[in-house]
């Protein structure tokens, strides 16, 4: 099937001035009018769309919305914020260019490329222009070591802080804390706790063995061995090998 490739004007107006902007997309196959408001578009097979700020890639993606406002996309979807520098995949994505909110459903994945951070759960809301992410259930957050989890998570980006709740835990190499809400630092590494708190922390000390003693005490010992030996006289002859010998010199 010859593959589609089309590429919309959109003319978008504010109270004092008039901008454009393009919206440029493939596909193995389209239906729809391109190019009227409050029209929808349907993209089928290696579906691809790239605005100003998104570029996203699925099996089929739909526009819809005055000026194609709404996107949505379906299957295998992957894409980047070209703005906030994130990547995402997951199994649905529905945007709106207006709010410039993205809503993100099934196995989804974020990556914040500016601070190694990535996040998984299973629904991911996502807004642009604060640059917050709203994650429910099934998180687990990455960050440098640190490993956290919980039921709802809300990120921000600019401050890198992190909220967890709903029985939250940070785990920091052998370290965890668990709590019903957790405030976590990501920059400063900085945790706060609260209510039904609990953890676990590990001293990374090393203690030595009882069986051998440190150097400095083993060598005091061995000095005071080497002067006991020093001092200690000569035991004296023993009685039945001096009869012995007195009794020889009379046989004699």
């Amino acid at each position: 099937m010859k593959k589609t490739l089309i590429l919309l004007s959109l003319v978008l107006f504010s109270l004092n001035q008039i901008y454009a902007e393009k919206i440029i997309f493939s596909a193995n196959s389209m239906t729809g009018k391109a190019g009227d408001t409050n029209t929808s578009t349907s993209l089928s097979g290696n579906a691809y769309i790239k605005t100003s700020s998104m570029e996203i890639m699925a099996d089929s993606v739909e526009l819809s919305g005055e000026e194609y406002s709404k996107i949505s996309a379906k299957g295998n979807v992957s894409g980047k914020n070209l703005e906030t520098n994130m990547e995402f995949t997951c199994d649905l994505l529905e945007y709106d260019r207006n709010s410039k909110i993205a809503q993100l459903q099934g196995n989804v994945t974020l990556k914040d490329l500016e601070n190694d951070v990535e996040a998984k759960a299973q629904i991911i809301e996502y807004n642009q222009d604060a640059e917050i992410a709203i994650l429910q259930a099934g998180i687990t957050l990455k960050q440098k070591d640190n490993v956290c989890t919980s039921s709802y998570a809300v990120y921000y980006k600019d401050e890198q802080m992190l909220e967890l709740s709903g029985n939250a835990q940070v785990k920091q190499d052998d370290d965890t804390f668990r709590a019903q809400f957790i405030t976590f630092n990501m920059e400063t590494q900085a945790i706060s706790l609260g209510g039904n708190v609990r953890g676990s922390v590990t001293d990374s000390k090393e203690v030595p063995s009882q069986e051998e003693n440190p150097p400095e005490e083993k060598a005091l010992e061995e000095g005071a061995e080497k002067e006991n030996s020093e001092e200690r006289p000569e035991p004296p002859e023993k009685p039945e090998a001096k009869e012995k010998s007195e009794s020889e010199g009379k046989r004699d």
